[in-house]
């Protein structure tokens, strides 16, 4: 295993922290300073150590959590709060977040310290579904409807969209289902929405343009004001998983993103070492 991989896997730091760590000469493999990051080495007979302390090969972790809103994808970031300050009494040295959520965007999200997971869940030659739940200002004639499932352009210099699924749950005015909406903290409370038409459903995509979901409805007259993702490669989010929470990713889960995704080999192999603790 190369060491630069052993320490991220041992929750040292993301992959690129690790190599300067290493380049900087602050990791000894067998009493030996090493520093080339690409170097391999026997993850169970060597004895590695970072800053004079030994490090323990955790293999791989991956987390679900239940993103609230207000809360930014992000490691760290100075003004506000993050989804790993949520992370308490888990050393999150070297997790990342795979894909990103809209800060006011609620729901599915992994955490993990494998880049192949991160490449093969986001990358979009994979074409992974991921489907949102929203509720929107609006309302979608057949013809929006096919516009969002056959391709549609939401920016300039942009390719069209690739074919999207949609599917219709309530439709109304909003005086009519303001109370099953729960959205008062996301609207302007001023202006005058009694007659306002309102829409809830389901858009599953497979890509992860920037705001994609706002944009897609936008550019057929729907203005989201409530986002939740409630899967990624036909993993559902827990439903006993409050907002804040997380669990660790099950092993049939892997298995079941394997199966449907039938891209993600790396998984399989023998050093994975998918973490249940």
């Amino acid at each position: 295993m190369r060491l630069d991989k052993f320490l991220a896997e041992a929750s040292v730091g993301t992959r690129k922290t690790v190599r300067t760590y290493v380049k900087e000469g602050k990791v000894i493999v067998n009493d030996q300073v090493i520093v080339e990051p690409a170097v391999q080495i026997d993850p169970i007979a060597d004895v590695v150590k970072y800053l004079s302390k030994e490090v323990i090969h955790t293999g791989k972790l991956y987390y679900m959590f239940h993103k609230p809103a207000g809360c930014i994808t992000a490691r760290k970031d100075a003004k506000s709060k993050t989804v790993l300050d949520y992370f308490e009494n888990v050393n999150i040295n070297g997790l990342f977040p795979v894909g990103r959520l809209d800060k006011d965007t609620e729901g599915l999200l992994f955490l993990t310290n494998d880049g192949d997971f991160n490449h093969q869940l986001m990358c979009p030659e994979k074409h992974v579904e991921k489907k949102y739940f929203f509720w929107a200002f609006g309302a979608l004639h057949s013809e929006d409807k096919k516009r969002l499932e056959t391709g549609i352009c939401i920016g300039e210099d942009e390719t069209l969209t690739k074919p999207a699924k949609i599917e219709v749950l309530k439709e109304g005015m909003y005086h009519e289902l303001k109370n099953e909406m729960d959205i008062g903290k996301f609207i302007n409370k001023k202006k005058n929405l009694y007659e306002q038409s309102v829409i809830s459903g389901y858009l599953t995509i497979s890509e992860g343009r920037k705001h994609q979901v706002k944009r897609m409805l936008k550019a057929v007259g729907c203005y989201v004001v409530y986002l939740k993702r409630i899967s990624i490669g036909g993993i559902m989010l827990d439903k006993s998983l409050e907002k804040g929470e997380y669990r660790v990713v099950t092993e049939q889960e892997i298995q079941k993103l394997i199966e449907n995704q039938g891209c993600i080999g790396s998984w399989q192999d023998e050093e994975a070492g998918i973490n249940r603790n």
